[in-house]
């Protein structure tokens, strides 16, 4: 259906929740149609609206909008756990725009949060890393970041990508020329300015670090509305304070990656141990060895039902007929040999591997369902004590239909700051993403994630910003950066003076 097609009646009332300036006194959006062929320009005060008291929204190449609808859908987020609605949405025509809403709203004092509003489409589609209300803005602005969604650029070995791309989108062109991202999230269909934001973690976090490690440099709009381009060498503490950095002092808009060579095929090696203590062993075997180019594992009920079972999931890629040693590579492991599968696919099916298992859950209803998700990183030398506690308080309706992934990493590989790792060489990372059938405890499922956090913490474990965990205080938060507090305090107060950034986060509340 064409747009002169819609019924007036939708035209109008569209129209209407179009955000055309600020009451100062009343400190709300004034709402009007806006003049024809001016997308986004103000319109005149509404009646009785003072000059002192309106302050007109500036030009946008877009649309600020505050219809019920639009303001409900980005009330929430993936995990459905919690609603914090925003009074106005943002659906950005240009970078341009992110930098005049946000000095608007930084001279008004207003919340702003970017929201990647990804996944695959639809009501029941959306996917994102904020699973407790990261990514709220409470009676602020939300910023659609699906409006941000052009890929620059793909030259060999770098890609220059707007905030709104999806790493499916990305990856997918990528590999039309031949490249690959170096670390990919398991699933594919999340922003590339929201995993940045918070880290970005995937089977090459071994090898490369997080995504945010592949990072050369970014566009990024301050708390100010400066939009400022930062790398390592140029800008370097506004670099490093947005990558990882939750959003606190920037709104990443547009990012230069680093791409590795892709190769046309992936095997996959399943290996499964009944015995905790080997599978950890193992897994540290198999990761300084590098004999995988990708590595995870993950934790599941064992065919009786009477415990835990571990799978180690590693990946060689190869091309042509070139297929790698299989015996070579199960060689000197502890796994049950008997159970151990072999899967020969091509690289792009391997990296959206995960979009069959999604499909699964959006029809079963699943993927709409509150998930209180705890992700953690643990230091190698209490891995095994936190989980066997972890495992001995955790059910089979914990999980659902979800998963528990559990793999160890090298803490040199995170070179951004804000990445806050265990002090050990080794560490684990414990993922634990639920999808509750219908009628779950959530209430109870909240108070055993912060059990589970608060035994990480006494075993020097940190959180990865995703998770749903309750009442995180001030105090816990300077525990969490530890010798890294002072410099996101710091960045805080230059970058985002007026605190309006992802407020959400509760970092900095």
């Amino acid at each position: 259906m064409s747009n002169s097609a819609l019924p007036r009646r939708s035209v109008i009332v569209g129209a209407a929740a179009t955000v055309v300036g600020w009451n100062t006194v009343g400190r709300s959006w004034a709402v009007g149609t806006a003049p024809a062929g001016t997308a986004g320009a103000p319109a005149e005060a509404p009646a009785g609206a003072a000059g002192a008291t309106f302050a007109a929204l500036p030009r946008l190449d877009g649309t600020l909008v505050a219809d019920a609808g639009t303001l409900a859908r980005f009330g929430g987020d993936f995990g459905h756990l919690v609603t914090s609605a925003p009074r106005a949405v943002l659906h950005p025509g240009s970078v341009r725009d992110v930098a005049t809403l946000v000095a608007f709203a930084h001279r008004h004092r207003i919340p702003v949060a970017m929201n990647g509003q990804s996944g695959t489409g639809g009501a029941t589609g959306l996917e994102s890393h904020s699973s407790y209300g990261q990514a709220a803005a409470r009676d602020g602005v939300a910023i659609d970041a699906r409006g941000l969604n052009r890929i620059v650029r793909i030259t060999p070995g770098r890609a220059v990508v707007e905030a709104g791309v999806t790493w499916a989108q990305l990856t997918d062109a990528a590999l039309a020329q031949g490249w690959m991202p170096p670390t990919l999230t398991d699933y594919l269909h999340l922003s590339v300015g929201g995993t940045l934001s918070v880290g970005g973690i995937g089977g090459g976090v071994q090898r490369y670090g997080f995504q945010t490690d592949t990072v050369e440099s970014v566009d990024v709009v301050t708390g100010t509305g400066r939009l400022v381009t930062a790398s390592a060498s140029d800008n370097r503490e506004l670099f490093e304070a947005v990558l990882g950095g939750g959003g606190q002092a920037g709104l990443i808009v547009r990012a230069t990656l680093r791409l590795v060579r892709a190769h046309e095929r992936a095997l996959v090696l399943n290996l499964f141990y009944d015995d905790l203590a080997d599978y950890l062993a193992d897994q540290q075997k198999l990761m300084l060895e590098q004999r995988f180019d990708l590595h995870v594992g993950d934790v599941s009920r064992n065919a009786a039902g009477t415990g835990w079972r571990y799978k180690v999931e590693g990946v060689v890629h190869y091309d042509g007929t070139a297929a790698p040693d299989r015996a070579k590579l199960v060689s000197g492991l502890r796994c049950v040999a008997a159970d151990t599968t072999f899967l020969d696919q091509t690289a792009r099916e391997y990296a959206f591997r995960v979009d069959a298992f999604a499909g699964y859950l959006q029809s079963a209803g699943l993927w709409s369902q509150p998930k209180p998700w705890l992700s953690l990183f643990l230091p190698a030398s209490t891995t095994e004590a936190f989980m066997r506690e972890a495992t001995a308080l955790l059910t089979p309706e914990d999980l659902g239909a979800g998963l528990l992934l559990f793999y160890p990493f090298r803490t040199d590989v995170f070179t951004r700051p804000l990445t806050v790792m265990p002090d050990e060489p080794v560490g684990f990372h414990f993922d634990l993403l639920s999808f509750p059938f219908p009628g779950a405890d959530h209430a109870a499922a909240l108070r055993r994630n912060r059990r589970l956090y608060d035994l990480a913490v006494s075993l020097g474990g940190k959180r990865y910003l995703i998770g749903a965990i309750p009442d995180v205080t001030r105090t816990e938060w300077r525990r969490h950066y530890g010798a890294q507090w002072g410099r996101a305090v710091a960045a805080k107060h230059r970058f985002d003076p007026a605190g309006i950034l992802t407020p959400g986060q509760g970092i900095h509340s």
